[in-house]
């Protein structure tokens, strides 16, 4: 699963913003990648400036507030798929509300369809949403826990790749600094303490927020990264070979229950 975060297409700090061009600029990218690996991918959308405008300030009391996040996202997938359509990608935007509700015990999905539209080559397009609560009301359910719904056995082994605007976990308060190379998912705690602050109109908890939603989805089984989006990048064909593998210059932090194959602490700067 391949996530472009918002902060990459958009200004998260406005209400509306989403740049055309840098959606398609990834798209590309992306489309490269279905081509070159037909029915293995699955696209997630950060919601950006839409989504997060969408659900600032809700009201309390109505636990239908979140309904706005149905239409804003809707409006993101709509810019990624016409973009990926543009790009030559037979793409299908989905409604995580309509096939992911909240139980008792949790989140369930039926991803019968995601897994037809893979068999078929056709790329699923994914985003945040609100879903169904197990009492009956509305709550939002963010990008970054997204690809959890689609762990689980028929699909494995699933890797979790987020493109965001640093490249990966910093160790230190610069862009510059290393990056953290690997995050033990049953002691995520070191990293958290390097995690820098959300700003204030962010919604989904920044770094944070992805950091808990990816320990999560290692728990479960997935190999999780996360690295820097280029939108002038060659290309990102690596994404789908042994973390070993990865070109020397791509930092990463890398998030599972396996300790990483490669130090890559070394290497700092945006990705």
């Amino acid at each position: 699963m391949i996530k472009v975060g918002g902060s990459l297409v958009s200004d998260k700090c406005t209400d509306d913003h989403l740049d055309a061009t840098a959606v398609r600029d990834y798209a590309s990218l992306v489309a490269d990648l279905v081509r070159t690996f037909p029915g293995r991918a699955v696209f997630v959308a950060g919601g950006g400036a839409l989504g997060h405008g969408s659900v600032r300030d809700l009201d309390a009391a109505d636990e239908f507030a979140s309904l706005g996040l149905t239409n804003a996202t809707f409006a993101v997938k709509w810019a990624w798929t016409t973009a990926f359509r543009e790009a030559g990608i037979r793409a299908m935007p989905m409604q995580v509300a309509a096939i992911c509700s909240e139980r008792g015990d949790g989140i369930a999905a039926d991803i019968t369809v995601v897994r037809r539209l893979l068999a078929e080559g056709v790329l699923p397009v994914l985003s945040g949403d609100c879903v169904l609560t197990a009492a009956g009301g509305l709550r939002i359910f963010g990008s970054d826990h997204v690809p959890g719904m689609l762990i689980e056995d028929s699909l494995a082994p699933v890797r979790i790749v987020t493109l965001t605007d640093v490249p990966g976990i910093l160790t230190g308060s610069s862009e510059d600094d290393p990056v953290l190379p690997w995050v033990d998912a049953d002691d995520p705690a070191p990293a958290h303490k390097l995690v820098w602050e959300a700003a204030e109109w962010d919604t989904s908890g920044a770094m944070g927020g992805k950091l808990d939603a990816l320990v999560a989805h290692a728990q479960r089984g997935a190999e999780c990264v996360v690295t820097g989006g280029d939108r002038y990048a060659a290309g990102l064909r690596h994404m789908f070979a042994p973390i070993a593998e990865w070109p020397q210059a791509v930092p990463y932090t890398l998030i599972a229950r396996a300790t990483p194959p490669r130090d890559n602490s070394r290497v700092g700067g945006r990705g």
